[in-house]
């Protein structure tokens, strides 16, 4: 099944729509404040997308949010707790997309096409959350965190593997074909830091699902 640019776009906005942070039309108003917590990760995320391929420092993090660095650290323990925060975050909103899908949906291509393109554009929408899942942003951080997002990404090709072994026939094993599928979107996302998010994701995805799902579901 061929996603029209149409229907990119209706993902698209239902992804920003349960990701409030970064489009202006969605964001939070003043009688609905954000705590000081999520002011937080708001900013380390806007900051991350505004300087690709920088570390963000808690001495610049505190500028911006206007807090000193102590007041930083009464919220969260460490800049790593910061990390798991947002990470926590994209957890979240992965398999809260990823659940809805699978109640809606029942062939096994399509879910596994449209629990992808939710991976692309969310990252598309939201490229500091992008960083983190490539691991970009983490460098030069606690291998905790590495391991944390390879925790993230097993988990939701686990969940891609399982729904792919509802099809029959299959051309490859369930397992090669989840790896092969999650590699290709974690391709796009790839190329979109190294560009420093010059390349959109999914700027030719639908054509390449298209020709690897042919291969995959016979």
């Amino acid at each position: 099944m061929l996603w029209n640019k149409q229907r990119m776009e209706k993902v698209a906005q239902k992804n920003c729509q349960i990701f409030l942070w970064k489009p202006a039309r969605y964001a939070i108003t003043t009688s609905d404040k954000m705590s000081r917590k999520e002011q937080i990760l708001h900013t380390l995320a806007q900051m991350l997308a505004g300087s690709p391929g920088e570390r963000v420092t808690t001495a610049r993090l505190a500028v911006k949010v206007g807090v000193s660095e102590a007041a930083l650290y009464r919220h969260f323990p460490s800049k790593a707790k910061m990390f798991e925060g947002l990470i926590a975050l994209i957890e979240e909103t992965l398999f809260t997309h990823s659940a809805k899908i699978l109640s809606e949906e029942h062939e096994a291509s399509v879910i596994c096409q449209r629990i992808l393109t939710t991976l692309i554009l969310f990252c598309e929408q939201n490229p500091g959350l992008a960083r983190i899942l490539t691991g970009d942003a983490l460098n030069g951080e606690t291998e905790r965190l590495h391991t944390r997002v390879f925790q993230l990404l097993e988990k939701l090709e686990n969940q891609i593997q399982s729904v792919i072994q509802t099809h029959q026939p299959l051309s490859v094993p369930p397992a090669v074909a989840a790896n092969m599928l999650l590699a290709l979107a974690g391709g796009r996302i790839n190329q979109f830091v190294r560009s420093q998010f010059r390349r959109k994701p999914s700027q030719h995805w639908q054509e390449q699902w298209q020709a690897i799902s042919r291969t995959v579901f016979c």
